[in-house]
Protein backbone atom coordinates (compact mmCIF):
# COMPACT_ATOMS: atom_id res chain seq x y z
CA UNK A 1 0.00 0.00 0.00
CA UNK A 2 1.16 3.87 -0.65
CA UNK A 3 2.60 5.52 1.92
CA UNK A 4 -0.08 7.89 3.94
CA UNK A 5 1.05 11.31 3.01
CA UNK A 6 2.27 13.33 6.03
CA UNK A 7 0.06 15.19 7.70
CA UNK A 8 0.35 19.32 7.24
CA UNK A 9 1.46 21.24 9.60
CA UNK A 10 -0.58 23.84 11.18
CA UNK A 11 0.12 27.32 12.10
CA UNK A 12 0.46 27.47 15.42
CA UNK A 13 2.65 23.71 15.66
CA UNK A 14 4.87 25.40 13.23
CA UNK A 15 4.85 28.77 15.44
CA UNK A 16 5.50 26.42 18.44
CA UNK A 17 8.54 24.30 16.35
CA UNK A 18 10.28 27.67 15.46
CA UNK A 19 9.42 29.96 19.11
CA UNK A 20 13.30 29.40 20.03
CA UNK A 21 14.19 31.19 16.66
CA UNK A 22 11.77 33.82 16.54
CA UNK A 23 13.12 36.96 17.24
CA UNK A 24 10.84 40.15 19.04
CA UNK A 25 11.30 43.24 20.62
CA UNK A 26 14.36 45.01 20.75
CA UNK A 27 16.26 41.96 18.90
CA UNK A 28 14.27 42.24 15.76
CA UNK A 29 14.57 45.76 15.40
CA UNK A 30 18.21 45.43 15.97
CA UNK A 31 18.70 43.02 13.02
CA UNK A 32 16.66 44.92 10.98
CA UNK A 33 18.92 48.83 11.99
CA UNK A 34 22.04 46.76 11.16
CA UNK A 35 20.94 45.83 7.72
CA UNK A 36 19.39 49.28 6.94
CA UNK A 37 22.49 51.38 8.38
CA UNK A 38 24.74 49.46 6.42
CA UNK A 39 22.65 50.19 3.52
CA UNK A 40 22.36 53.90 4.47
CA UNK A 41 25.84 54.17 4.74
CA UNK A 42 26.61 52.89 1.58
CA UNK A 43 23.38 54.99 0.43
CA UNK A 44 24.75 58.57 1.78
CA UNK A 45 28.81 57.65 0.71
CA UNK A 46 27.76 56.93 -3.28
CA UNK A 47 25.68 60.99 -2.39
CA UNK A 48 28.65 62.63 -1.37
CA UNK A 49 30.66 61.05 -4.24
CA UNK A 50 27.96 62.61 -6.70
CA UNK A 51 27.76 65.87 -4.55
CA UNK A 52 31.59 66.12 -4.41
CA UNK A 53 31.95 65.42 -7.98
CA UNK A 54 28.82 68.05 -8.84
CA UNK A 55 30.82 70.54 -6.79
CA UNK A 56 34.17 69.98 -8.60
CA UNK A 57 32.70 70.20 -12.21
CA UNK A 58 30.63 73.34 -11.54
CA UNK A 59 34.02 74.64 -10.01
CA UNK A 60 35.86 73.49 -13.46
CA UNK A 61 33.23 75.27 -16.17
CA UNK A 62 33.85 78.41 -14.21
CA UNK A 63 37.83 78.07 -14.01
CA UNK A 64 37.56 77.62 -17.88
CA UNK A 65 35.40 80.63 -18.10
CA UNK A 66 37.95 82.67 -16.62
CA UNK A 67 41.04 81.67 -18.38
CA UNK A 68 42.08 78.42 -16.04
CA UNK A 69 43.33 75.68 -18.03
CA UNK A 70 45.11 73.29 -15.14
CA UNK A 71 42.20 71.96 -13.46
CA UNK A 72 40.85 68.94 -13.41
CA UNK A 73 37.57 67.93 -14.59
CA UNK A 74 36.16 65.10 -12.70
CA UNK A 75 34.89 62.42 -15.54
CA UNK A 76 32.21 60.98 -12.73
CA UNK A 77 29.97 63.70 -14.68
CA UNK A 78 29.41 61.63 -17.18
CA UNK A 79 27.23 59.08 -15.29
CA UNK A 80 24.74 61.78 -15.89
CA UNK A 81 24.41 61.33 -19.50
CA UNK A 82 22.70 58.11 -20.19
CA UNK A 83 21.99 58.50 -23.72
CA UNK A 84 25.09 59.44 -24.66
CA UNK A 85 26.51 56.46 -23.17
CA UNK A 86 23.98 53.48 -24.53
CA UNK A 87 25.46 55.13 -27.93
CA UNK A 88 28.91 54.67 -27.19
CA UNK A 89 27.83 51.29 -26.17
CA UNK A 90 26.18 50.51 -29.72
CA UNK A 91 29.29 51.97 -31.02
CA UNK A 92 32.03 49.75 -29.01
CA UNK A 93 29.44 46.65 -29.83
CA UNK A 94 29.43 47.48 -33.46
CA UNK A 95 33.28 48.99 -34.02
CA UNK A 96 35.41 47.35 -30.79
CA UNK A 97 36.08 51.02 -30.54
CA UNK A 98 35.97 52.29 -26.70
CA UNK A 99 34.54 55.86 -27.53
CA UNK A 100 37.38 58.63 -25.37
CA UNK A 101 34.63 61.43 -25.92
CA UNK A 102 32.75 60.38 -22.59
CA UNK A 103 34.54 57.23 -21.60
CA UNK A 104 33.41 57.50 -17.84
CA UNK A 105 30.02 57.58 -18.71
CA UNK A 106 29.98 53.83 -20.66
CA UNK A 107 32.15 52.70 -17.85
CA UNK A 108 29.31 53.46 -15.28
CA UNK A 109 26.92 52.19 -17.52
CA UNK A 110 28.44 48.89 -17.94
CA UNK A 111 29.02 48.91 -14.62
CA UNK A 112 25.48 49.03 -13.55
CA UNK A 113 24.63 46.92 -16.16
CA UNK A 114 26.74 44.07 -14.49
CA UNK A 115 25.14 44.58 -11.07
CA UNK A 116 21.90 44.45 -12.85
CA UNK A 117 23.43 40.56 -14.13
CA UNK A 118 24.84 39.70 -10.87
CA UNK A 119 23.44 41.31 -8.02
CA UNK A 120 19.73 42.22 -8.79
CA UNK A 121 18.77 45.87 -9.15
CA UNK A 122 21.23 46.99 -6.32
CA UNK A 123 22.07 49.95 -8.42
CA UNK A 124 19.35 51.14 -8.08
CA UNK A 125 18.86 50.27 -3.98
CA UNK A 126 22.73 51.59 -3.22
CA UNK A 127 24.51 53.36 -5.17
CA UNK A 128 21.60 55.54 -7.77
CA UNK A 129 21.48 59.02 -6.19
CA UNK A 130 18.27 59.63 -7.45
CA UNK A 131 17.24 56.65 -6.27
CA UNK A 132 18.62 57.33 -2.88
CA UNK A 133 16.65 60.56 -2.79
CA UNK A 134 13.03 59.16 -4.45
CA UNK A 135 13.52 56.87 -1.15
CA UNK A 136 13.74 59.99 1.23
CA UNK A 137 10.61 61.26 -0.56
CA UNK A 138 9.15 58.01 0.13
CA UNK A 139 9.86 58.79 3.56
CA UNK A 140 8.38 62.11 3.92
CA UNK A 141 5.27 60.54 2.61
CA UNK A 142 5.29 57.59 5.02
CA UNK A 143 4.95 60.25 8.06
CA UNK A 144 2.07 62.66 6.10
CA UNK A 145 0.21 59.94 5.69
CA UNK A 146 1.08 57.21 8.38
CA UNK A 147 1.13 54.51 5.93
CA UNK A 148 2.49 53.09 2.50
CA UNK A 149 -0.35 54.46 -0.30
CA UNK A 150 -0.30 51.63 -2.78
CA UNK A 151 -2.10 52.46 -6.01
CA UNK A 152 -5.08 49.51 -7.04
CA UNK A 153 -3.21 46.44 -9.46
CA UNK A 154 -5.75 47.62 -12.51
CA UNK A 155 -3.41 50.91 -12.36
CA UNK A 156 -0.06 50.15 -10.97
CA UNK A 157 0.42 47.27 -14.09
CA UNK A 158 -0.13 50.02 -16.53
CA UNK A 159 1.78 52.56 -14.98
CA UNK A 160 4.80 50.10 -14.39
CA UNK A 161 4.47 49.54 -18.62
CA UNK A 162 5.72 53.05 -19.29
CA UNK A 163 9.58 52.81 -18.22
CA UNK A 164 10.12 49.80 -20.59
CA UNK A 165 7.86 51.99 -23.26
CA UNK A 166 10.40 54.82 -22.53
CA UNK A 167 13.38 52.15 -22.72
CA UNK A 168 12.21 50.56 -25.91
CA UNK A 169 11.73 53.66 -27.21
CA UNK A 170 15.83 54.40 -26.92
CA UNK A 171 16.53 51.41 -27.58
CA UNK A 172 15.02 51.52 -31.00
CA UNK A 173 15.99 54.86 -31.69
CA UNK A 174 19.51 53.89 -30.70
CA UNK A 175 20.21 50.40 -32.07
CA UNK A 176 17.49 49.78 -35.28
CA UNK A 177 16.93 53.78 -36.48
CA UNK A 178 20.14 55.06 -36.09
CA UNK A 179 23.51 54.16 -38.68
CA UNK A 180 26.84 53.63 -37.71
CA UNK A 181 27.52 56.70 -39.34
CA UNK A 182 25.63 58.44 -37.55
CA UNK A 183 26.18 56.96 -34.69
CA UNK A 184 29.72 58.28 -35.23
CA UNK A 185 28.43 61.59 -36.03
CA UNK A 186 26.95 62.00 -32.39
CA UNK A 187 30.08 60.87 -30.34
CA UNK A 188 31.86 63.46 -32.50
CA UNK A 189 29.03 66.40 -32.44
CA UNK A 190 30.63 69.57 -30.86
CA UNK A 191 26.64 68.97 -28.93
CA UNK A 192 27.88 65.81 -27.19
CA UNK A 193 31.23 66.81 -26.54
CA UNK A 194 29.69 69.41 -23.97
CA UNK A 195 26.50 67.63 -23.28
CA UNK A 196 27.34 67.63 -19.43
CA UNK A 197 27.97 71.52 -19.19
CA UNK A 198 24.79 71.46 -21.22
CA UNK A 199 23.14 69.80 -18.46
CA UNK A 200 24.85 72.07 -15.81
CA UNK A 201 23.73 74.86 -17.38
CA UNK A 202 19.76 73.47 -17.63
CA UNK A 203 19.67 72.97 -14.39
CA UNK A 204 21.24 75.85 -13.62
CA UNK A 205 18.68 78.05 -15.57
CA UNK A 206 15.85 76.04 -15.20
CA UNK A 207 12.69 77.13 -16.84
CA UNK A 208 9.14 77.63 -15.14
CA UNK A 209 8.05 74.74 -17.13
CA UNK A 210 10.51 72.86 -16.02
CA UNK A 211 10.76 73.86 -12.74
CA UNK A 212 6.76 72.58 -12.34
CA UNK A 213 8.11 69.59 -14.02
CA UNK A 214 10.06 68.72 -11.46
CA UNK A 215 7.81 70.13 -8.69
CA UNK A 216 5.02 67.47 -9.57
CA UNK A 217 7.26 64.57 -9.98
CA UNK A 218 8.37 65.78 -6.10
CA UNK A 219 4.96 65.92 -5.07
CA UNK A 220 3.89 62.74 -6.96
CA UNK A 221 7.03 60.70 -4.99
CA UNK A 222 5.69 61.62 -1.49
CA UNK A 223 2.29 60.85 -2.53
CA UNK A 224 3.40 57.41 -3.92
CA UNK A 225 6.47 55.73 -2.86
CA UNK A 226 8.86 55.50 -5.71
CA UNK A 227 6.58 57.03 -8.53
CA UNK A 228 9.71 57.67 -10.81
CA UNK A 229 11.93 54.65 -10.08
CA UNK A 230 9.01 52.36 -10.48
CA UNK A 231 6.98 54.15 -13.77
CA UNK A 232 9.51 56.01 -15.53
CA UNK A 233 12.79 55.32 -15.09
CA UNK A 234 13.84 53.74 -18.08
CA UNK A 235 17.72 52.70 -16.61
CA UNK A 236 15.45 51.15 -13.69
CA UNK A 237 13.65 49.01 -16.14
CA UNK A 238 16.97 47.88 -18.33
CA UNK A 239 18.49 46.81 -14.86
CA UNK A 240 15.31 44.99 -14.04
CA UNK A 241 15.23 43.25 -17.21
CA UNK A 242 19.04 41.71 -17.21
CA UNK A 243 18.43 41.17 -12.70
CA UNK A 244 16.36 38.54 -13.90
CA UNK A 245 18.90 36.67 -14.72
CA UNK A 246 21.33 37.76 -11.70
CA UNK A 247 22.25 34.60 -9.91
CA UNK A 248 21.45 35.66 -6.18
CA UNK A 249 17.72 36.22 -5.05
CA UNK A 250 15.63 36.63 -2.14
CA UNK A 251 15.16 32.61 -0.68
CA UNK A 252 12.07 31.76 1.38
CA UNK A 253 12.24 28.71 3.53
CA UNK A 254 8.98 27.63 3.52
CA UNK A 255 9.68 25.19 6.75
CA UNK A 256 11.02 27.88 8.19
CA UNK A 257 8.51 30.12 7.75
CA UNK A 258 5.86 31.10 10.29
CA UNK A 259 3.77 33.21 7.55
CA UNK A 260 3.89 36.96 9.83
CA UNK A 261 3.79 38.43 5.99
CA UNK A 262 6.29 41.25 7.65
CA UNK A 263 8.43 40.79 4.73
CA UNK A 264 5.69 41.88 1.76
CA UNK A 265 4.76 44.78 4.11
CA UNK A 266 8.51 45.79 4.45
CA UNK A 267 9.19 45.65 0.79
CA UNK A 268 9.41 48.89 -1.55
CA UNK A 269 8.19 47.31 -4.43
CA UNK A 270 5.40 45.35 -2.80
CA UNK A 271 6.27 42.22 -4.03
CA UNK A 272 4.72 39.03 -2.08
CA UNK A 273 7.64 37.99 -0.49
CA UNK A 274 5.42 36.27 1.92
CA UNK A 275 4.17 33.72 -1.27
CA UNK A 276 7.17 33.15 -2.89
CA UNK A 277 10.34 30.37 -3.03
CA UNK A 278 12.49 32.83 -4.48
CA UNK A 279 11.87 36.27 -5.40
CA UNK A 280 12.46 36.40 -9.60
CA UNK A 281 10.69 39.80 -9.77
CA UNK A 282 12.03 42.05 -12.00
CA UNK A 283 11.06 44.80 -9.27
CA UNK A 284 12.89 43.59 -6.67
CA UNK A 285 16.07 45.99 -6.29
CA UNK A 286 18.36 43.66 -3.52
CA UNK A 287 17.27 46.18 -0.84
CA UNK A 288 17.28 43.77 1.54
CA UNK A 289 14.46 45.09 3.49
CA UNK A 290 12.20 41.73 3.79
CA UNK A 291 15.16 40.25 4.95
CA UNK A 292 15.68 42.40 7.45
CA UNK A 293 12.20 42.52 8.82
CA UNK A 294 11.86 38.81 9.00
CA UNK A 295 11.81 37.52 12.67
CA UNK A 296 13.50 34.17 11.54
CA UNK A 297 16.66 34.41 10.24
CA UNK A 298 16.79 31.08 8.52
CA UNK A 299 13.58 31.63 6.18
CA UNK A 300 14.27 34.83 4.25
CA UNK A 301 17.89 35.14 3.18
CA UNK A 302 19.35 36.24 -0.19
CA UNK A 303 20.95 33.26 -1.57
CA UNK A 304 22.96 31.75 -4.47
CA UNK A 305 21.07 29.08 -7.17
CA UNK A 306 19.59 25.97 -5.32
CA UNK A 307 21.64 23.82 -6.42
CA UNK A 308 24.45 25.23 -4.56
CA UNK A 309 22.59 27.04 -1.79
CA UNK A 310 24.74 29.25 -0.58
CA UNK A 311 23.46 32.48 1.81
CA UNK A 312 24.75 35.69 1.16
CA UNK A 313 24.54 37.89 4.46
CA UNK A 314 23.83 41.52 3.78
CA UNK A 315 27.25 42.45 4.96
CA UNK A 316 28.65 40.51 2.78
CA UNK A 317 26.09 41.41 -0.50
CA UNK A 318 27.21 45.33 0.54
CA UNK A 319 30.33 44.40 0.22
CA UNK A 320 29.82 42.60 -3.32
CA UNK A 321 28.08 46.00 -4.81
CA UNK A 322 30.64 48.55 -3.51
CA UNK A 323 33.32 46.20 -4.88
CA UNK A 324 31.66 45.82 -8.47
CA UNK A 325 31.10 49.50 -9.03
CA UNK A 326 33.68 51.41 -7.51
CA UNK A 327 36.15 48.42 -7.89
CA UNK A 328 35.07 48.99 -11.67
CA UNK A 329 35.79 52.38 -11.71
CA UNK A 330 39.28 52.02 -10.32
CA UNK A 331 40.09 49.22 -12.84
CA UNK A 332 38.76 51.61 -15.44
CA UNK A 333 41.08 54.25 -14.29
CA UNK A 334 44.32 51.83 -14.31
CA UNK A 335 43.11 50.40 -17.89
CA UNK A 336 42.84 53.89 -19.23
CA UNK A 337 39.32 54.05 -19.74
CA UNK A 338 38.00 57.11 -17.86
CA UNK A 339 39.37 60.53 -18.97
CA UNK A 340 38.17 61.98 -22.18
CA UNK A 341 40.51 62.23 -24.68
CA UNK A 342 39.36 66.39 -25.05
CA UNK A 343 41.89 68.36 -24.01
CA UNK A 344 40.61 71.59 -21.23
CA UNK A 345 41.65 74.05 -24.69
CA UNK A 346 38.91 72.30 -25.85
CA UNK A 347 36.70 72.19 -23.35
CA UNK A 348 37.33 75.95 -22.99
CA UNK A 349 37.14 77.04 -26.81
CA UNK A 350 33.33 74.91 -26.95
CA UNK A 351 32.23 77.00 -23.44
CA UNK A 352 33.01 80.01 -24.54
CA UNK A 353 30.89 79.71 -28.25
CA UNK A 354 28.10 76.63 -26.37
CA UNK A 355 25.07 79.52 -27.75
CA UNK A 356 26.44 78.60 -31.10
CA UNK A 357 23.40 76.57 -32.99
CA UNK A 358 25.86 73.63 -33.65
CA UNK A 359 25.38 73.28 -29.71
CA UNK A 360 21.95 73.20 -30.37
CA UNK A 361 19.57 69.88 -31.36
CA UNK A 362 16.00 70.19 -32.63
CA UNK A 363 13.88 67.06 -32.46
CA UNK A 364 17.62 64.57 -31.84
CA UNK A 365 19.16 66.12 -34.98
CA UNK A 366 22.50 67.03 -34.28
CA UNK A 367 24.63 68.98 -37.00
CA UNK A 368 26.88 67.08 -38.81
CA UNK A 369 30.51 67.56 -37.63
CA UNK A 370 33.81 68.60 -39.55
CA UNK A 371 37.64 69.01 -38.64
CA UNK A 372 36.87 72.66 -38.27
CA UNK A 373 34.40 71.73 -35.09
Amino acid sequence: MPAASPIPETRAEKLARLKPLVLKGAALRSRRRRTENLRLAVQLASLAVVLWIGYRFVAWVGRLEAGDLDSARPPGVEGFLPISSLISLRHWFESGEFSRVHPAGLVILLLAIGTGVLLKKAFCSWICPVGIVSESLASVGRRLFRRRVKLPRGLDYPLRSLKYLLLAFFAYSIFVVMTPGEIVTFLHSPYNKVADVKMMLFFAHLTSFALKVLAVLVVLSVVVPYFWCRFLCPYGALLGLLSLASPLKITRTASQCIDCALCAKACPAGIGVDRAQRVRSDECTGCLSCVAACPVPTALQMETPTRWRRVVRPTVFAGLVVALFYGGIQVAKIAGYWKTEITNEEFARRVGEIDDPKYHHGRGEIEPYGPED
